[in-house]
């Protein structure tokens, strides 16, 4: 039998909020195992999703404080406006970021570069064991501690198990937490567009009956289209050639950036809404994709899991410096109460969104309309809507504000 190795947190899932996680905890002082079943060469490889994240402002600030930033500033590219329309209606709501200040509302980053930097920064810390390819072949939860066994027969205890290990969560549902989950019966088809003329750091998003079509600005004269379509004719728009999908999308969504070309592969991805019913058990918390998912309508489902990790960066890190058990339930019990109203109130919106832009009955759309044309002449509703969609608004954590730990 192999010698046990001791840390303070394991964590189940090095993607990018559990890598996060890793990051700002390790950060801090507490020792940190990660156990990944996914290969780092695959994950950085420009091939492996082809998708980009809208990184809002206090998800930047999180990247900043934890010394993650830097490393992928510049393949941020600043969204400075964001234009949001109805179909061929003639309102629109416009959001202009000087409207708050200099700070842009976010910043559009690839994915791949997202998870090098982290992968760089992991690399920083003595107390940061990063483990992949690897798996937990058998972990067991008592009241004192964490004690998990990985096919390789490698033996790891902690004192908190973290599942960070996305919507299939195994660790999900060795705990027994049910998940609920409502498919939309839509699908995202994205890809990266090169375009003709600059996008000026304006980010689109037009609702369609199918869902929205939105096309985010990332650097150079490229943009991403995150295009949501029914489901069961998704496949046959995945299917045409390039000079036919490119149609399809300039019918869209016009020619206002010129002449458009395809600069990489198409990739699908299926959509629902899901939530754990607890996001604690014992020794346990579950962060982003394994607690909830949400539509991807707002670009918001990166950034809700990105302040799971900084609420609960904070809660483990304060109660390690006052020498507490950082897994013990009263430990615990602060995540789901400060999680709670973020994670509800942005999976009901961006529900309640998709509904009703989805749906072609007259009394809603003239409702649509006229709802755009009156949040667009009132200022003070669209500033704090705009810093909703900055996450800067309700009780932020210390690194969303931008602060140390």
């Amino acid at each position: 039998m192999s010698e046990t190795q001791n840390f303070d947190v394991l964590i189940v899932g090095g993607g990018m909020v559990g890598l996060t996680l890793a990051v700002a905890t390790a950060s801090a002082g507490l020792s940190v195992c990660v156990v990944d079943r996914q290969d780092p060469r695959d994950a950085l490889d420009a091939g492996f999703d082809g998708r980009v994240s809208a990184i809002a402002a206090g998800s930047a600030r999180l990247f900043q404080s934890i010394g993650v930033w830097q490393a992928m500033e510049t393949d941020a590219q600043p969204i400075l406006d964001i234009r949001v329309s109805d179909g061929d209606a003639p309102w629109f709501l416009h959001y202009d970021h000087t409207d708050l200040g200099d700070e842009p509302f976010g910043h559009i980053v690839e994915n791949r570069n997202i998870r090098a930097a982290l992968h760089a920064r992991a690399g920083d810390f003595d107390g940061l064991d990063h483990r992949a390819p690897a798996s937990i072949d058998q972990v067991t939860r008592t009241n004192h501690g964490v004690d998990a066994v990985l096919e390789d027969g490698a033996h790891v205890s902690a004192r908190v198990l973290i599942a960070a290990d996305g919507r299939s969560s195994s660790v999900r549902e060795e705990a027994g937490i049910r998940l609920v989950r409502r498919p939309y019966r839509q699908t995202a088809i994205v890809c990266t567009i090169a375009h003709e003329r600059p996008h000026e750091g304006v980010a689109q998003e037009r609702f369609l009956t199918a869902g929205p079509f939105a096309i985010l600005p990332m650097t150079g004269n490229r943009s991403s289209l995150v295009w949501t379509e029914r489901t069961d004719l998704t496949p046959a728009m995945l299917a045409l050639d390039d000079a036919a999908f490119l149609d399809e999308v300039a019918w869209r969504f016009t020619d206002y950036l010129g002449a458009l070309s395809l600069a990489g592969p198409r990739w699908s991805y299926p959509l629902e809404l899901s939530w754990a019913v607890r996001a604690t058990d014992r020794r346990l918390v579950l962060i982003g994709d394994a607690a909830h998912a949400i539509h991807p309508i707002a670009g918001q489902g990166l950034n809700l899991g990105l302040r799971d990790v900084a609420a609960l960066a904070e809660i483990l890190v304060d109660a390690h410096r006052l020498g507490l058990d950082i897994g013990s339930p009263t430990t615990l019990a602060r995540y789901p109460r400060w999680r709670r109203f973020d994670v509800a109130s942005m999976s009901i919106v961006t529900d309640a969104l998709n509904y009703l832009f989805a749906n072609d009955i007259t009394p809603l759309k003239l409702a649509r309309g006229v709802g755009l044309n009156l949040v667009d002449r009132m200022p003070a509703m669209k500033r704090v809507f705009m810093r909703h969609a900055m996450g800067l608004i309700g009780d932020l954590p210390r690194l969303i504000r931008g602060e140390p730990l």
